[in-house]
Protein backbone atom coordinates (compact mmCIF):
# COMPACT_ATOMS: atom_id res chain seq x y z
CA UNK A 1 0.00 0.00 0.00
CA UNK A 2 2.62 2.45 0.51
CA UNK A 3 4.70 2.02 -2.41
CA UNK A 4 1.05 2.39 -4.01
CA UNK A 5 0.63 5.77 -2.05
CA UNK A 6 3.94 6.71 -3.29
CA UNK A 7 3.70 6.06 -6.99
CA UNK A 8 0.51 7.96 -6.79
CA UNK A 9 2.08 10.91 -5.15
CA UNK A 10 4.92 10.88 -7.30
CA UNK A 11 2.53 11.13 -10.54
CA UNK A 12 0.55 13.77 -9.33
CA UNK A 13 3.95 15.59 -8.49
CA UNK A 14 5.03 14.95 -12.26
CA UNK A 15 1.21 16.31 -13.79
CA UNK A 16 1.34 19.03 -11.95
CA UNK A 17 5.11 20.34 -12.77
CA UNK A 18 4.73 19.18 -16.47
CA UNK A 19 1.24 20.92 -16.47
CA UNK A 20 2.59 24.29 -15.10
CA UNK A 21 5.65 24.20 -17.45
CA UNK A 22 3.55 23.99 -20.40
CA UNK A 23 1.51 26.92 -19.63
CA UNK A 24 4.29 28.93 -18.39
CA UNK A 25 5.83 28.26 -21.83
CA UNK A 26 2.69 28.89 -23.86
CA UNK A 27 2.57 31.94 -22.34
CA UNK A 28 6.03 33.48 -23.49
CA UNK A 29 4.21 35.30 -26.38
CA UNK A 30 0.56 36.30 -25.72
CA UNK A 31 -1.96 37.72 -28.48
CA UNK A 32 -4.38 40.60 -27.79
CA UNK A 33 -7.49 41.73 -29.91
CA UNK A 34 -6.75 39.86 -33.44
CA UNK A 35 -8.96 40.41 -36.20
CA UNK A 36 -9.23 40.11 -39.72
CA UNK A 37 -10.31 42.60 -42.07
CA UNK A 38 -13.57 41.91 -43.99
CA UNK A 39 -13.42 41.37 -47.67
CA UNK A 40 -16.65 40.56 -50.12
CA UNK A 41 -16.02 37.71 -52.43
CA UNK A 42 -13.86 38.03 -55.39
CA UNK A 43 -10.93 39.85 -53.21
CA UNK A 44 -8.12 38.07 -53.38
CA UNK A 45 -6.74 39.12 -50.28
CA UNK A 46 -6.74 40.46 -46.52
CA UNK A 47 -4.90 40.51 -43.64
CA UNK A 48 -5.15 40.17 -39.80
CA UNK A 49 -4.02 42.68 -37.16
CA UNK A 50 -3.03 42.27 -33.11
CA UNK A 51 -0.92 42.65 -30.38
CA UNK A 52 1.55 40.29 -29.50
CA UNK A 53 2.96 40.81 -26.61
CA UNK A 54 6.30 39.25 -25.09
CA UNK A 55 6.06 38.08 -21.45
CA UNK A 56 9.63 37.04 -21.23
CA UNK A 57 12.92 38.85 -20.88
CA UNK A 58 14.44 37.30 -24.12
CA UNK A 59 13.69 38.84 -28.10
CA UNK A 60 11.29 36.67 -29.33
CA UNK A 61 10.23 36.70 -33.12
CA UNK A 62 6.93 35.60 -34.73
CA UNK A 63 8.58 33.06 -37.77
CA UNK A 64 5.79 32.17 -39.58
CA UNK A 65 1.26 31.57 -39.68
CA UNK A 66 -1.19 29.07 -41.13
CA UNK A 67 -4.70 29.61 -41.88
CA UNK A 68 -7.50 27.38 -44.37
CA UNK A 69 -8.45 30.11 -45.33
CA UNK A 70 -6.22 31.45 -48.08
CA UNK A 71 -3.62 29.68 -50.47
CA UNK A 72 -0.87 31.19 -48.35
CA UNK A 73 -0.10 33.38 -45.40
CA UNK A 74 2.76 35.65 -45.20
CA UNK A 75 3.79 38.18 -42.73
CA UNK A 76 4.02 41.45 -44.64
CA UNK A 77 5.02 45.43 -43.62
CA UNK A 78 4.46 48.40 -45.45
CA UNK A 79 7.62 50.56 -46.67
CA UNK A 80 8.24 53.83 -48.65
CA UNK A 81 9.88 52.90 -51.70
CA UNK A 82 10.10 56.08 -54.59
CA UNK A 83 7.33 58.03 -52.74
CA UNK A 84 4.89 55.32 -52.22
CA UNK A 85 4.07 52.89 -49.63
CA UNK A 86 4.35 49.43 -50.81
CA UNK A 87 3.74 46.25 -48.98
CA UNK A 88 6.86 43.69 -47.76
CA UNK A 89 7.20 40.22 -47.10
CA UNK A 90 9.23 39.92 -44.19
CA UNK A 91 11.11 36.72 -42.41
CA UNK A 92 9.93 37.88 -39.27
CA UNK A 93 8.24 39.98 -36.84
CA UNK A 94 10.11 40.83 -33.67
CA UNK A 95 8.67 41.29 -30.25
CA UNK A 96 11.66 42.72 -27.66
CA UNK A 97 11.51 41.34 -24.18
CA UNK A 98 9.13 42.62 -21.92
CA UNK A 99 7.29 44.44 -24.50
CA UNK A 100 4.73 44.54 -27.42
CA UNK A 101 4.78 44.74 -31.38
CA UNK A 102 1.32 46.01 -32.58
CA UNK A 103 0.38 44.48 -35.62
CA UNK A 104 -2.15 47.17 -37.85
CA UNK A 105 -3.27 48.94 -40.95
CA UNK A 106 -0.93 50.61 -42.36
CA UNK A 107 2.11 48.56 -40.60
CA UNK A 108 3.12 44.71 -39.57
CA UNK A 109 0.53 42.84 -40.37
CA UNK A 110 -0.44 38.72 -41.63
CA UNK A 111 -1.51 38.82 -45.04
CA UNK A 112 -3.68 36.01 -46.45
CA UNK A 113 -2.92 35.44 -50.37
CA UNK A 114 -5.62 33.87 -52.14
CA UNK A 115 -8.45 33.82 -50.35
CA UNK A 116 -10.85 30.85 -50.58
CA UNK A 117 -13.88 32.89 -50.11
CA UNK A 118 -14.65 36.34 -49.11
CA UNK A 119 -14.43 37.26 -45.61
CA UNK A 120 -17.55 39.01 -43.96
CA UNK A 121 -18.11 40.48 -40.72
CA UNK A 122 -18.98 38.34 -37.62
CA UNK A 123 -16.59 35.17 -39.51
CA UNK A 124 -14.61 33.86 -37.73
CA UNK A 125 -10.82 32.80 -39.03
CA UNK A 126 -8.44 29.66 -37.67
CA UNK A 127 -4.86 31.25 -37.30
CA UNK A 128 -1.93 29.65 -36.01
CA UNK A 129 0.69 31.68 -35.39
CA UNK A 130 4.96 30.40 -34.89
CA UNK A 131 7.69 31.63 -33.01
CA UNK A 132 11.44 30.99 -33.09
CA UNK A 133 11.09 29.63 -30.04
CA UNK A 134 8.78 26.87 -31.43
CA UNK A 135 5.89 28.00 -29.85
CA UNK A 136 2.99 27.45 -31.43
CA UNK A 137 -0.69 29.84 -30.53
CA UNK A 138 -4.23 28.63 -32.08
CA UNK A 139 -6.54 31.36 -32.66
CA UNK A 140 -10.33 31.90 -33.60
CA UNK A 141 -10.10 35.51 -35.35
CA UNK A 142 -13.37 37.03 -35.61
CA UNK A 143 -13.53 39.75 -39.18
CA UNK A 144 -14.29 42.92 -38.94
CA UNK A 145 -15.05 45.91 -41.11
CA UNK A 146 -11.99 48.05 -40.95
CA UNK A 147 -12.61 51.80 -40.45
CA UNK A 148 -11.61 53.39 -44.10
CA UNK A 149 -12.39 50.35 -45.83
CA UNK A 150 -14.94 49.74 -47.50
CA UNK A 151 -16.93 46.20 -47.65
CA UNK A 152 -19.36 46.32 -50.45
CA UNK A 153 -20.84 43.77 -52.89
CA UNK A 154 -19.22 44.24 -56.31
CA UNK A 155 -21.39 44.83 -59.49
CA UNK A 156 -20.60 43.52 -62.70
Amino acid sequence: MKDSSQNFFIKTIAFIFITLSANSYAASVSVKHPYARAVPEGQPNSATFMVLKNNTDKDRALVNAKSNVSNFVELHTHRKEGGMMRMRRVKKIDIKANSKTVLKPGGLHVMFIGLKHGLNQGDIVPLELFFDNNETVKLSVPVKVVKGMKHKKQHK
